[in-house]
């Protein structure tokens, strides 16, 4: 598997077919900074699935991923791969090995629907993550699938 980095909008994956997007959560149903805002911009369903996720019975815990159909073929994958959210005492609350459980699950559903794999830079945002950490476990996980990673044009 090659990762391909594009410079573009994650929101607008290009490729054919089916196509998922994946975005790491916290653990805490907060939704409301980073990446999610250009997802809530688009579609009102990845978060209202995400915040009615914590109202149920079995909390969602690390790793766990929920797939949110939002139309033209594109899946929103939400994952919780970060504990809590940045803070004091909390710089980096990525867990890669929540990343890496919720990863393994998305490369199952991608294989299994034919669907190819669309992200920002996965938990390097307000998790705090390093993407040298990051990238090994995409390439060790998402092995056979096409993997596009989406670097927004500088100044935006």
């Amino acid at each position: 598997m090659t990762i391909e980095y594009i410079v573009g909008d994650a929101t607008v994956p290009r490729a054919s077919g089916l196509k998922i997007i994946v975005h790491c959560c916290n653990s805490i149903g907060a939704w409301g900074a980073g990446f999610v805002m250009a997802l809530s911009r688009k579609w009102d369903a990845p978060e209202r699935q995400y915040r009615s996720w914590f109202l149920e019975h079995d909390l969602p815990q690390m790793g766990d991923v929920q797939f949110v159909p939002v139309g033209n073929k594109i899946i929103v994958a939400n994952l919780i791969g970060q504990k809590g959210v940045k803070g004091p005492g909390n710089e980096t609350p990525v867990s890669y090995d929540a990343i890496r459980k919720g990863m393994e699950t998305v490369a199952k559903h991608a294989k299994k629907h034919h669907a190819s794999v669309h992200m920002p830079r996965l938990g390097c945002g307000l998790a705090g993550g390093s993407w040298d950490r990051i990238e090994p476990i995409l390439e060790d996980t998402l092995d056979e699938l096409m993997v596009r990673v989406y670097d927004l044009p500088t100044g935006e």
